[in-house]
């Protein structure tokens, strides 16, 4: 009698599991280990290299601001922590723990003398009021700041658009056009910014964005 392989194997899984059954009771019906690629990298290793992701670059004598993926491939065979692991291994592992050592928050005590009273003068100016009173329908708040020394710089070569297999490439090098600055003022309110350049910081430039700001109609 010819048997089909789809019903021999029905009848043979059955009594494979009685039978293990019958010899181990509940614990022979676990699955066991399945065959496959042993494991390349050991679990101190990839806690190895999240520690090492978890230090401070300075820490360690790298002369790096914060940790890349690359970076603490590198690192990790330098220190012999294992002879060879890829970028995107390093990258899996970390993000197993949410672990971000590219990604910074930045934060400031502020210990100057005086500063709760300023500013709470020039929030109530955002809020459009001046000692305790409303700002009138014609009344703006101006606030003007500089940005000094704003260089202009041009490639030296042109840069190459990307193609088949290649990244944009753009020339390092590049000529000085000399130096201008930047003065703006942002009408608070209505969003709006005045701005100009000068070929330097100082008082009269500063007058000259006043003048500018004061003789347009709000």
């Amino acid at each position: 009698m010819r048997v089909s392989p789809s019903r021999w194997e029905c009848t043979w899984t059955p009594r494979t599991w009685r039978g293990r059954f019958a010899a181990l009771g509940l614990s022979g019906l676990s699955d066991r280990k399945r065959p496959g690629r042993p494991p390349v990298f050991t679990p101190i290793q990839a806690a190895q290299i999240k520690a090492l992701a978890c230090q401070l670059p300075a820490e360690t004598g790298t002369p790096l601001s914060r940790w890349s993926c690359p970076e603490l491939a590198r690192e990790a065979m330098s220190r012999g922590i294992t002879a060879f692991v890829s970028t995107s291994t390093v990258r899996r592992w970390i993000d197993q723990d949410a672990i971000k050592p590219w990604q910074y928050r930045s934060w400031i005590f502020i210990t100057a003398p005086g500063f709760h009273p300023k500013a709470a003068r020039v929030l109530d100016l955002y809020a459009r009021t001046w000692d305790r009173e409303p700002l009138g329908a014609d009344e703006y708040v101006i606030s003007a700041d500089e940005k000094t020394s704003i260089q202009a710089h041009c490639r030296c070569h042109p840069t190459l658009a990307p193609g088949q297999a290649r990244a944009m490439r753009v020339n390092h090098t590049y000529g000085r056009g000399g130096a201008l600055a930047y003065l703006a003022a942002y009408d608070v309110h209505a969003a709006k910014v005045f701005g100009r350049t000068e070929p330097r910081t100082g008082i009269d430039p500063f007058m000259n964005l006043v003048a500018q700001v004061m003789t347009q109609e709000p």
